[in-house]
């Protein structure tokens, strides 16, 4: 019997866990840290054996496979240890596709993958398709294949999982954006986090699709040094392609090699340049998988986007409140302020992921009134915006934020929480600090 150890106790080794169980590994679960209690009961309930608070090398080293959570870096020295003994060490989303006959759609990019995946699955879906969505969005990719075969999965998947990846090969593969996230786990080297991403592309064939942004420099530059086998599908707001997915006349004109199919653009539920680009992609891979055009265009018409992500919370004395909490990193940001049309109270900051602000200043010159910093250590923000806008306030506390944004907003403004920036200082995760930014508001 072969020996999977599971590095990390939360959703992906867990799910993992259950599948490795399933198909006769003899399975180890070991967390650093410690495990929540909803996945120590579906350990207990399964019987699976594992540890918290700590690795005992001894029973980590003698394993035959490894997959590690995607949180942990492959610099920490036991993954080092594992891969100088020639053990495996692979992500979820890599063990999971390897009992999965299921037609895979793969989304990754830096910004909007969240969105692109949630709207393919919901065409999918609602086109009556056999669907699952997962990966680093919902459920984990390999409890869904152990609860059952699907005929298609839609995952959402970050860098870090393609880093552990050694023969995933979706059948179409897309990438939303490139701009610089994550520097700190690639050595502050961006071109290093490009090569991840297109790990998404690695095993793929000449029957296989790779859907991208046309008008995105990074994916076009490494798109001419490094040949891909995949037909490739890009999309673009300025001008037409040859194949690919384009605008006209307000027009949608998704042309594949077998033909041609025209939607109306101009009726999205989601506001947005960016999410213009996010509704294209995922029309593009509906297209490729036979949806019919009636089906697209109603499922384009209402969607109603991610939580976190632009959402509209509430509208105190005519002031629009909006949770973007989702932005941790500039370029999320730049879409956010860039879909402002009124004075902007913008809360930002958290965790610094090795960002550039600079490319926000023509932005915040045009569009905000006023900014409060939302982290433990502002003052790289301090040092990029304090004479660009006439109120800059430092707070400590989402309720405190809040209460500072009230105070200054007036009638016809927008007060937004777009940190640009993780969470990791004040809050559990990006979705507490949404959470936290709307409870807030409900207080005023």
């Amino acid at each position: 019997m072969e020996r999977l150890v599971i590095l990390g106790g939360g959703e992906s080794g867990v799910g993992t866990a259950i599948l490795g169980k399933q198909k006769g590994f003899e399975v180890f679960v070991s967390d650093k840290g410690e495990i929540k209690k909803k996945y120590k009961d579906v350990l207990i309930h399964v019987g699976l054996e594992w540890e918290e608070g700590g690795h005992t090398e001894e029973k980590i080293l003698n394993a035959d496979l490894v997959m590690k959570s995607p949180g942990i870096p492959d610099k920490v020295p036991l993954v080092q240890k594992l891969v100088n003994k020639g053990i495996p060490v692979i992500s979820e989303i890599e063990f999971a596709s390897r009992y999965t006959g299921a037609t895979i759609i793969a989304i990754t990019g830096s910004n909007g993958k969240t969105t692109t995946t949630m709207l393919t699955y919901h065409i999918l879906k609602q086109a009556g398709y056999d669907v699952g969505m997962a990966g680093n969005i919902g459920d984990s990719f390999a409890q869904m294949v152990a609860e059952g075969e699907k005929e298609y999965f839609v995952l959402e998947i970050s860098s870090f999982q393609l880093d552990g990846i050694t023969s995933f090969s979706p059948h179409i593969a897309m990438i939303t954006n490139i701009t610089p996230d994550h520097l700190d786990r690639y050595d502050n080297d961006f071109l290093k986090y490009v090569a991840s991403k297109f790990r998404i592309t690695m095993n793929q064939s000449s029957k296989d699709f790779f859907i991208y942004d046309a008008d995105d420099d990074v994916i076009d530059a490494h798109l001419k040094k490094h040949p891909i086998q995949a037909s490739k599908l890009p999309f673009s707001l300025h001008g037409e392609k040859q194949y690919g997915t384009f605008l006209k006349d307000k027009q949608f004109v998704i042309k594949t090699h077998e033909d041609t199919m025209e939607l109306a653009s101009d009726s999205l539920a989601l506001e947005g340049q960016h999410n213009l680009k996010n509704t294209m992609a995922a029309i593009t891979a509906a297209k490729l998988v036979g949806i019919r055009k009636e089906t697209i265009r109603e499922c384009i018409q209402n969607f109603q986007g991610a939580a976190h992500r632009l959402e509209k919370v509430l509208k105190i004395h005519h002031v629009q409140y909006i949770n973007d909490s989702k932005a941790t990193n500039v370029n999320a940001t730049y879409y956010a302020l860039d879909s402002m049309s009124t004075p902007t109270v913008w809360i930002v900051g958290g965790v610094d992921k090795g960002n550039d602000y600079k490319a926000l200043m023509p932005l915040v010159r045009e569009k905000v009134k006023a900014i409060i910093c939302l982290g433990m250590d502002n003052e790289k923000l301090r040092q990029t915006f304090v004479n660009a806008v006439d109120i800059f306030v430092e707070t400590y506390a989402m309720s405190e934020a809040v209460k500072v944004a009230y105070k200054i907003a007036e009638r016809g403004d927008t007060v937004l929480l777009s940190p640009a920036c993780a969470s990791f200082d004040l809050f559990k995760n990006y979705e507490d600090r949404g959470n936290q930014f709307k409870e807030a508001i409900k207080n005023l």
